[in-house]
């Protein structure tokens, strides 16, 4: 079988799986405020690709021309293309439909056309009183390089001033949502049923003239909604007397000036001001030329409110207390009676930030270690590791500055810590630091005793909240020595490591994976049972791959249920008919690494912070832990067995990446999502206390 059709492009695989995203959108059982917000995360989804995978593709475009290379980038980009439009027309027209659903239900997103009188007249109070002062146009004149500083997170409107006989005058207007909400709820006129949106955007376009007049000569004055993307890559300095700090400034100044990757413009923009536009933000023929509508940066409509009823959102599901911790008067007694699993957003984020709060005051800990690679704005744990420190605890964070989009947060934070004493390491400068560790040094009986956190998901009370992530804090003695190990590896990396547990990469992970593959392979062929079910969020490495065919070829059943990205073509009559592969898009993000090997009937359970990529596994340092408690274990493996069961939010995964729900037949309803939220509320009641 040829190359191309044994893997899938991971681009195109990506897209593919943005669509199921959309489809969350489209699904009429959603509710109508949170498929408005699916339509924003497809948004924001959609303008990370650009800036990451996309302008990767161009950048392998531009290279082959300048060094002679084939044409399947070229190739790839147009089919790319294609998909982003034909992408654009389903979001617009689902768009469309969820605006008459919001009519349906008194709730109206209007525009400044639509707006009575005294709307009109309150409106424009509001514009003066409230926006005006965050709003300085900018004017696209011969000595104005809008390329140089124009955002690709920010909103942007062109205006274009018109008066006869005279050349039409350009300019950008910023709309200010680092200041002001974009959306705002306008004062109930009449019925109080009857319920107004309006956008920011259109409260700038209804007072243009309150901008412009008195500066400017004009007859005619218009806007039309710009979006810019950029290439999120950029070069790191390669002075040696710069630290990594400054380094990675630089080279966040640079994204600012990345070449970009994406124009999106109104449709209704006369091809006069398309034309002056893409001349002045030095659009090349292989970047995204995009006709959209009047609104752009529909990420921010992830965050769209509930102006209506309660039944408008998902129902909550309030965060469930682990009962492992009960009866015990710290949280390291209860980790010394047995391992401790978290699955959040199921569990309160709270029991881990509880644990590091007791670290920072107990006065048995000696020392804490932890790698942050996102955390959240107004994060907690951080503000108990400078507690620590000032405590006289011995803190060591080790912070992942190329963290994509975090890198300035995380300077910020590095900084931070610094200036509290605490000691910050930056790791291994040729290797991305994405393992979630955190270590706990405790003395009791006059000897140290470590507790171990090894997770699938970051230290963020936020995201905890939305993303579905296993953590296993434990106090076994060899576990948590390797775990040290690992952070010893990030200081000094020229060191050599042993790992007999855990999955370390890029030290063993590929080699260990290797050989769990293998040996179900084995199994098979000598007519042993046999068996991997994987849960990832990409797979794409080749290598690994072709282990899995491999595998599924001797007869091993392979099941994975991989949320985002997967260049493995299942179901396919020799290559990998063996092999089943769902995806599950649902009111959490799904995000968990596990892996589970059969071993003739012994199964092996891991979780891990590393995706199937070859990034994850040979350019990144990554830990995958064992799960040794059989308790923990069953639970895992209860859990993977809902997903794999789900009857209404399972998509299959097929050779055609056609995205087809998981046919339900006569199987009972189920909804993994809150059947898991079921299942642990049922077992938290029974061990309570136990």
């Amino acid at each position: 079988m040829s190359t191309d059709k044994l893997y899938e492009d991971k681009e195109l695989s990506w897209l593919s799986f943005n669509e199921r995203v959309l489809q969350e959108a489209m699904d009429k059982t959603v509710p109508l405020i949170e498929r408005i917000r699916f339509l924003g995360i497809f948004s924001s989804n959609q303008d990370e690709f650009f800036k990451v995978r996309v302008s990767e593709v161009k950048r392998r475009i531009l290279i082959n021309e300048e060094h002679g290379g084939d044409e399947t980038a070229k190739v790839l980009l147009r089919a790319i293309q294609q998909k982003v439009l034909n992408l654009g027309e389903a979001f617009d027209a689902t768009y469309r439909e969820l605006l008459l659903q919001l009519a349906r239900h008194n709730i109206f997103l209007v525009n400044e056309n639509q707006l009575s009188e005294t709307m009109v007249s309150w409106m424009q109070t509001f514009f003066r009183e409230k926006v005006l002062r965050h709003i300085t146009p900018i004017l696209l004149s011969k000595e104005v390089n809008p390329a140089r500083f124009l955002k690709d997170e920010r909103t942007y409107l062109a205006i274009e001033m018109k008066k006869l006989g005279q050349v039409i005058q350009y300019a950008l207007v910023e709309v200010p949502t680092d200041d002001l909400p974009r959306f705002f709820q306008l004062p109930p006129e009449g019925s109080r049923r009857k319920k107004q949106i309006i956008l920011l955007d259109n409260i700038i376009r209804l007072n243009l003239d309150a901008i412009f007049k008195g500066f400017f000569d004009y007859d005619e004055i218009a806007a039309y909604a710009v979006k810019l993307t950029r290439d999120a890559e950029y070069d790191l300095s390669d002075q040696l007397d710069l630290s990594l700090v400054d380094k990675m400034s630089d080279g966040l100044k640079q994204r600012i000036t990345a070449m970009p990757v994406r124009f999106v413009y109104e449709r209704e923009m006369p091809a006069a001001m398309i034309s002056f536009l893409k001349l002045k933000l030095q659009i090349s023929s292989y970047d995204a030329i995009i006709p959209g509508g009047r609104y752009h940066n529909f990420k921010d409509f992830i965050g769209f409110p509930n102006v209506g009823r309660d039944y408008l959102e998902n129902p909550k599901l309030p965060a469930l207390d682990c009962r492992d911790f009960d009866g015990f008067v710290n949280a390291f007694d209860a980790i010394r009676q047995k391992d401790i699993l978290l699955y959040y957003p199921y569990h309160k984020f709270h029991h881990f930030t509880e644990l590091v709060r007791q670290a920072a005051f107990d006065p048995a800990v000696t020392a804490i270690r932890i790698n942050i690679y996102r955390v959240a704005k107004k994060s907690r744990i951080i503000h108990s590791l400078i507690d620590a420190a000032n405590n006289g605890k011995k803190v060591t964070v080790v912070v992942e500055l190329r963290a994509r989009f975090d890198e300035a947060a995380n300077i910020d934070w590095a900084n931070i810590l610094t200036d509290a004493g605490v000691r910050v390491v930056f790791g291994v400068p040729s290797l991305k630091i994405h393992s979630k560790l955190c270590l706990i040094t405790r003395m009791e009986n006059g000897e140290p005793v470590r507790y171990a956190h090894i997770g699938t998901g970051n230290f963020n009370e936020r995201t905890a909240k939305i993303y579905t992530d296993f953590s296993l804090i434990t106090c076994h003695p060899e576990i948590a020595a390797e775990v040290e190990n690992v952070f010893d590896y990030i200081e000094y990396p020229y060191r050599r490591y042993k790992f007999n547990h855990l999955l370390v990469s890029p030290i063993n992970s590929r080699r260990q994976l290797f050989r769990l593959i293998d040996s179900e392979l084995a199994n098979a062929k000598a007519g042993q049972p046999s068996g991997i079910f994987l849960k990832i969020n990409n797979l794409v490495d080749r290598d690994l791959i072709n282990r899995l065919y491999a595998a599924g070829q001797a007869g091993v059943p392979i099941q994975m249920i991989i949320r985002g990205m997967c260049a493995l073509r299942p179901g396919i009559p020799g290559l990998s008919e063996n092999i089943k592969v769902i995806s599950v898009i649902d009111r959490f993000l799904e995000h968990p690494r596990v892996m589970v090997f059969h071993n003739k009937g012994a199964q092996q359970v891991f979780i891990s912070s590393a995706d199937w990529m070859t990034r994850n596994i040979d350019g990144r340092i990554e830990v995958g832990t064992p799960i040794y408690d059989d308790r923990l274990k069953q639970r895992i493996l209860d859990i993977l067995d809902l997903q794999w069961n789900d009857t209404t939010k399972a998509r299959v995964i097929d050779a055609e990446q056609s995205n087809a729900y998981v046919k339900r037949g006569n199987r009972r309803k189920l909804r993994s999502q809150v059947a898991i939220y079921d299942y642990l509320k049922q077992t938290e009641e029974k061990s309570g206390g136990q």
